[in-house]
């Protein structure tokens, strides 16, 4: 038992400290866990840093580091030291003793628990400062590069007289300034008011003066810088209109002066700047007055003066002023809106051309025969056929095709492509050997004439097979870099690759110096640890020569490589000097733009991703046209727009990341075009902005809208579509980007645009807008009264008693000899089929009645092929039928050429005769993996009929 004294009367047990052995361990634990955290930190900067270099565009990385870093140090550093020297000023400010009150008492223990710490709060609070300050500079990397490189526009804003890159450079890095300042006259205000309170220089419930002399001069100067701040952002505001956006009630989104901001904010904002000049000149005025008076005084007038006149007057204005007689006040305001709109926009040479709709051709049979010639009707829509490219030339269930093909030229002639990629769902087994090393790529470029469809309604395919084999000869087939190429790759190594499984399996090891190395241990730990992978570290499927493939979409390549571009929501595939290249559209712009680039097609489609969806371009340049090379991935940049301002100060930041223009090949201009986002946005504005009078702009009367898809029935606008056609008064086809417009509210046509989209056109880039000045059925009307047609309800019910699904396909509109024709193909899909055919071709030709009529007369046709809807529609036999090119199938309704007495060419179209009826009798009995077979068979023999054809017209008895 314990004695009396507490003390014990048996041994005591203690507590002692830890071991030295466990000490060393315990630190040997922490230091470990501390290096573990950095390494995780520093692999994602490492990684970083070795694609970039991969890629050879290690000076956009350290470029935009050593800004970042620079913009972190420096405001950071400036933050802190603010903030930090405010508190140390407020603490050798204190009063030397307390006054004696229960809040001062109640102060002391704060005081004496702070005292031992004092200089480590300090650096806490100024450090946390610095870190959140610096932290938001960095991220203003692109406005600093932007405002330090900036080039001139060689365009002054009419109200100020300043060069528009005053606006787009300048402006915005003064805000972040502004907007820097503020935050730090207000922490360092608050931060400052605390330490004197704590201190007793300020004082709430103690008797006698509330601040001592030196709290009040401190404070002062620091609301006086305050003030001052706000008095720049007065004068700043005064900018800040020319680029303001608004809604203007009779146009919708507004950009830049109205008659109430040039007649009322302005001059308020000039005022207000003053008011605040003067009141910050009596804060800074207190310390040598030491009194509040004056200050506070000026303070509430400067309150009152921003109520009043920099909000009550512009309002009595715009109420009494403007709304009164608002078209004659605003009409200056909106021709300088209407002339800066559509320069901003790249429409200002885009003038309307008066089309009455009204035919200038009588004679059918001209018109028929000008009806061949005015476009290259596309009726293989490539919004619906990729589920027959996905059935017929799949081959394999881990390849795939995009939703949505693409529109090219090849030969001249439009034709729709896609890629056969990398399916990571499809394959058999799937494991992480199988997923990252054996499945490495697509294979192939499959193409289909987009003017003719077989006898069957499916594709003509031009390049077709496994490998693929057509009109494109020897090319680099395999695909690494894709829309589809989502997931990490490692080749190289010892692991072999599956290249393709054709009459047996085929393998491959990649040879490129495409993405990178993992021979490094170091590296391989990186990249585990960045990939959340530790198989990476230690696997024995990586080895000498392994490299590591990603960021493999051509988007995030690009976007990757250049951060201060926009990209087109679509990148396409060529076949460039035996290559499959990514070509990508991308923009300088000042901002982005709601859903203007959203039609029936990208809502929905993450791979059509739209150029923007958050606020209202100010600015847009297609100045940019990029490559990704399919196989290695590397990317090339092209400077596009050779007079674009800002990518010249970009250019400028980013020094040898952006080749001339004089350096695109001919092969690869061949495939340029124009982009869709671009004209997307153009045609938004065009619905208000081809009125360039200011009364009638501001009256409405003549605005127009995007229609919305008829073919869809989810509400979207009509896409545009690539087509090859010919505008009135042109000699030849042009490859065109073309849409229509109704007027607000109304279904009838309103306007027609195209833009010649052949960038090896002189014309590349021209916008032809028709404004339709007669009543001409619109898009809508038409698709009315085509599903009206007896014809096509028949079609509907028996296409729905065979238990197939109907759909429609692009409604193509060609302005014809004063006139317009409507061409849409239609498809069926049987529930058990896995692909739509083409079944049928609708033509609608709508011609405006004569000037004294009131009803618009048009003829619509369903017929089952393009031949016969056009003979339908004009009452006419084609006067000719144009010989078919060796090799592909006759479109439905004309005749073969004869067959030749060659013994290759006779066996070859023997043996397409006997394919084709092989795939009519699986048709019928609904056995898709037979027609697909003979499909396959059909193309080989037509490509060694087309063989033996050149060979026979070369040889010496041939033609």
């Amino acid at each position: 038992m314990p004695d009396r004294g507490g003390s014990p009367s048996g041994p005591r047990m203690r507590v002692g400290r830890p071991s030295r052995r466990a000490r060393t361990l315990l630190m040997t634990l922490g230091v470990l866990a501390v290096l573990a955290m950095a390494f995780v930190m520093f692999a994602g900067f490492w990684t970083d840093w070795l694609w970039y270099r991969s890629v050879k565009y290690s000076s956009v990385f350290t470029t935009t580091l050593w800004t970042k870093i620079g913009l972190f140090a420096v405001f950071g550093l400036l933050m802190g030291i603010t903030v930090g020297l405010n508190i140390w000023l407020a603490y050798r400010l204190r009063p030397p003793l307390s006054a004696m009150s229960l809040e001062q008492q109640s102060l002391d223990r704060y005081r004496m628990g702070l005292a031992p710490f004092k200089k480590w709060v300090l650096l806490a609070v100024t450090a946390l400062v610095a870190l959140i300050a610096g932290a938001s500079a960095s991220g203003q990397w692109r406005t600093w590069l932007m405002w330090v490189n900036g080039v001139k526009f060689g365009q002054k804003d009419p109200q100020f007289g300043l060069d528009v890159a005053f606006y787009a450079f300048d402006l915005p890095w003064y805000r972040f300034l502004l907007a820097f300042g503020f935050s730090a006259a207000v922490l360092s205000l608050i931060a400052a008011a605390l330490t004197h309170y704590l201190y007793g220089g300020l004082r709430i419930t103690s008797p006698g003066a509330r601040a001592t002399a030196a709290a009040t001069g401190h404070l002062s100067v620091l609301l006086g810088v305050f003030v001052s701040l706000k008095a720049v952002a007065y004068w700043l505001d005064r900018y800040g209109l020319a680029v303001k956006s608004s809604d203007f009630k009779a146009t919708g989104n507004w950009t830049g002066l109205r008659y109430v901001d040039a007649n009322a904010y302005l001059p308020a904002k000039t005022i207000l700047f003053c008011i605040a000049a003067i009141c910050a000149v009596l804060f800074f005025a207190t310390l040598w007055r030491r009194t509040w008076q004056l200050p506070v005084i000026g303070f509430g007038l400067m309150v009152l003066s921003a109520i009043l006149i920099g909000g009550l007057y512009p309002a009595i204005v715009q109420k009494f002023q403007v709304q009164p007689n608002e078209q004659a006040k605003e009409a200056e305001y909106i021709q300088k809106n209407i002339d800066a709109t559509r320069k901003a926009y790249a429409i200002d040479s885009t003038k309307p051309e008066n089309y009455s709709g009204k035919s200038t051709v009588k004679a059918k049979d001209q018109l028929r025969s000008d009806a061949d010639t005015a476009a290259a009707y596309r009726i293989l829509d490539p919004n619906i056929v990729s589920p027959t490219f996905q059935q017929l030339e799949q081959k394999r269930k881990y390849y795939q095709f995009p939703t949505t093909l693409d529109v090219d030229r090849y030969d001249g002639k439009d034709t729709v492509v896609g890629l056969r990629e990398l399916n990571i769902k499809g394959i058999p087994k799937r494991n992480w050997i199988n997923d990252h090393f054996t499945y490495t790529h697509g294979y192939g470029a499959i193409m289909a004439a987009g003017t003719q469809t077989d006898a069957n309604g499916s594709p003509v395919f031009t390049e077709a097979g496994l490998p693929t084999t057509g009109s494109l000869g020897t090319y680099q087939q395999r695909i690494y870099y894709g829309e589809k190429t989502d997931q990490y790759s490692i080749v190289g190594g010892p692991q072999k690759e599956l290249d393709y499984e054709e009459n047996g399996e085929k393998t491959t090891s990649y040879k490129e110096k495409s993405g990178v190395s993992l021979s490094s241990t170091f590296n391989r730990a990186a990249y585990a640890v960045a990939f959340s992978e530790p198989q990476i570290l230690y696997s024995g499927a990586i080895g000498e020569g392994s490299r590591i493939l990603y960021n493999r979409t051509p988007k995030e390549r690009v976007e990757a490589v250049a951060p201060w571009l926009t990209i087109d929501g679509d990148a396409y595939p060529a076949v460039v000097d035996g290559r499959i290249q990514w070509i990508i559209d991308a923009y300088t712009s000042r901002t982005t733009l709601g859903d203007t680039t959203a039609d029936s097609l990208t809502v929905g489609n993450q791979q059509r991703a739209v150029v923007a969806q958050q606020n209202q371009v100010n600015y847009i340049r297609n100045s940019v046209k990029a490559t990704v090379d399919a196989y290695d991935g590397t990317v090339t940049l092209y400077e596009w727009d050779t007079q674009d301002p800002v990518l010249k100060t970009w250019m400028k930041a980013f020094p040898d990341t952006v080749k001339p223009k004089s350096e695109i090949k001919a092969d690869l201009m061949g495939h340029l075009r124009y982009p869709q986002d671009m004209f997307k946005v153009q045609r938004e504005l065009l619905t208000r902005y081809h009125v360039t009078d200011p009364a009638q702009f501001y009256s409405g009367s003549d605005a127009w809208q995007v229609p919305d898809d008829p073919t869809n029935k989810d509400g979207n606008a009509v896409p545009p579509y690539y087509l090859s056609m010919k505008m009135p008064g042109d000699a030849a086809q042009r490859f065109s980007l073309t849409t229509t417009f109704t007027p607000n509210g109304r279904p009838n046509l309103g306007g027609f645009m195209a833009v010649d989209a052949d960038a090896t056109s002189k014309e590349y880039g021209r916008l032809r807008l028709l404004r339709v000045t007669e009543d001409v059925p619109g898009p809508a009307q038409v698709q009315s009264k085509l599903n009206g047609l007896p014809s096509v309800a028949q079609f509907v019910r028996d296409m729905k008693g065979a238990d197939s699904d109907i759909q429609y396909g692009n409604l193509l509109t060609v302005p014809l000899d004063g006139g317009f024709l409507y061409v849409e193909p239609v498809y069926a899909q049987g529930r058990n089929a896995l692909y739509p055919l083409l079944k049928k071709v609708a033509v609608s030709y709508v011609d405006a009645d004569q000037p004294d009529g009131d009803t618009t007369k048009d003829t619509t046709v369903f017929e089952d092929n393009l031949t016969k809807a056009l003979n339908a529609v004009f009452g006419v036999e084609a006067p000719s039928t144009p010989p078919t090119p060796p090799g592909t199938t006759p479109p439905p309704g004309t005749t073969p050429p004869p067959a030749s007495n060659d013994a290759a060419l006779q066996q070859a179209i023997s043996d397409a005769q006997k394919a084709y009826d092989a795939g009519e009798a699986a048709l019928q009995k609904g056995d898709w993996t037979a027609y697909g077979k003979a499909q396959e068979d059909l193309q080989k023999a037509l490509q060694r009929a087309a063989d033996a054809g050149a060979k026979l017209k070369t040889s010496p008895s041939g033609g």
